[in-house]
C-alpha cells in the first residue's frame, strides 16, 4: 500500500492518512480550517469536558459548546470529549447531535493534573474496564442519535515505565466498540518531555483490527515518512509540529508521494498567519484574537530571519492593524 492512503474508521472513509491532533489552546474551529486548506485529512477539536457540556446544555451557546462548532472549510472533524461517568459522557454525546461532526473521539491520553483528578484523560489508563464502558455509552448514542458516526479513541502507551499497557487499554477500547485507536507514544509520566517509543506503535499495529494512528514527535515530513515505514501504522497524528506550522500537511503529503517537497516562502507563511488572525477576529472579536494568537505567530515566525526581534514585538500587539505593521511594515 502507498504510504499516502485513505482511511476507513468504521463508514467514514477519510482520502488520507494525515491527521491534525487536539491540543487544547491552540485547535480552535480557525486554525483547524487553516490546516484543512493546507492539506490535513482529518482534526480533532481541542479537548471538552463531557461534564461540563452537560451542565451548560441549557445555557445558549456556552464556552464549551463553541468547541464543537465545525470549522469554515473543514470537511471532516471529530469532537475529542474527556469524562469518567458513563452516564455523563453518553449525555454528553446526544447534545453533538446539532453540531454533526463526522466522529467522536474519546480522551484517554492527557496528563494534565487538573483533568487527571477527575478520573479523565490518562487516568483511564490505569482503568480499561471504565474506559471499555465509556466507550459502549458512546456508542450507543452514536449510533442511536449521531447518525452511527464511529468512535475513536486517543491513548498513552501507559502510566509510567512500570505500567506500560498500551495492547490492554486499545483492546478493551475496540471490544467496546471503537472504530480507531490513536496511540501517543509515551507515558503519563512523561507528559510531553523526554523521547516517544514508536515500537509501541509498531507493536500495536500488528495487533489491531482497527486503523492505528501514531503520535508523537512528529515535526517534519521525514518523522512523518520514517514513522509510516517503521511501525506500519495506518496514519499519522501531528501535535506540536503542526503548531504554526500547517504547511507540514502538504509538505509531507507531497513527501509521502513525489519523494520530495518545498516549504513555503516566508512572505506566505506571514501571509497565512495574519489570515489566520483575521478569521478568529471575525469568529470572536478583535480583541481577544489578537491576544489569542500571540503565541501562534511566535510558532508562526521560528526560523524567519529577524524573527526573535518580530516576535518582542508581536507578544504586545493588540490590533490587527499593528500586527500587519511589524509583519510588513
Amino acid at each position: 500500500m502507498a504510504l499516502y492512503h485513505p482511511v476507513k474508521i468504521g463508514a467514514l472513509e477519510i482520502p488520507g492518512n494525515l491527521f491534525l491532533a487536539p491540543v487544547a489552546g491552540y485547535t480552535d474551529r480557525v486554525f483547524r480550517s487553516v490546516c484543512a486548506e493546507w492539506g490535513a485529512d482529518f482534526s480533532f477539536t481541542e479537548l471538552v469536558s463531557a461534564e461540563a457540556l452537560v451542565r451548560t446544555a441549557n445555557n445558549g451557546l456556552s464556552k464549551t459548546e463553541r468547541l464543537l462548532v465545525r470549522g469554515d472549510g473543514e470537511t471532516r472533524y471529530a469532537v475529542q470529549l474527556f469524562g469518567s461517568d458513563p452516564a455523563v459522557v453518553a449525555r454528553a454525546a446526544s447534545l453533538l447531535e446539532g453540531f454533526s461532526p463526522d466522529a467522536l473521539d474519546l480522551n484517554s491520553g492527557c496528563p494534565v493534573p487538573k483533568v487527571i483528578k477527575t478520573g479523565s484523560g490518562a487516568a483511564l489508563i490505569r482503568e480499561p474496564a471504565r474506559l471499555a464502558a465509556l466507550v459502549s455509552a458512546a456508542v450507543k448514542i452514536a449510533e442511536t442519535r449521531l447518525g452511527g458516526i464511529p468512535v475513536t479513541v486517543k491513548i498513552r502507551s501507559g502510566w509510567d515505565s512500570g505500567s506500560i499497557n498500551y495492547r490492554e487499554t486499545a483492546r478493551a477500547a475496540v471490544e467496546a466498540g471503537a472504530s480507531l485507536v490513536s496511540l501517543h507514544a509515551r507515558t503519563r509520566a512523561q507528559g510531553y518531555s523526554g523521547k516517544s517509543d514508536w515500537s509501541h506503535i509498531a507493536d500495536l499495529a500488528s495487533r489491531l483490527a482497527v486503523p492505528l494512528i501514531g503520535s508523537g514527535d512528529l515535526y517534519t515530513p521525514e518523522d512523518a515518512l520514517r514513522m509510516l515505514n517503521e511501525t506500519g501504522c495506518a496514519g499519522v497524528m501531528f501535535a506540536r509540529g503542526a503548531l504554526g506550522n500547517p504547511f507540514i500537511f502538504s509538505a509531507t503529503k507531497s513527501l509521502l508521494t513525489n519523494g520530495s517537497y518545498t516549504w513555503p516562502d516566508n512572505q506566505l507563511r506571514l501571509k497565512t498567519a495574519l489570515r489566520q488572525l483575521e478569521l478568529l477576529a471575525a469568529d470572536t472579536g478583535e480583541s481577544f484574537a489578537c491576544r489569542e494568537m500571540r503565541k501562534q505567530f511566535c510558532a508562526y515566525t521560528k526560523g524567519i530571519s529577524g524573527g526573535r526581534g518580530m516576535r518582542d514585538r508581536l507578544v504586545h500587539a493588540q490590533t490587527i492593524a499593528e500586527y500587519r505593521e511589524i509583519l510588513f511594515g
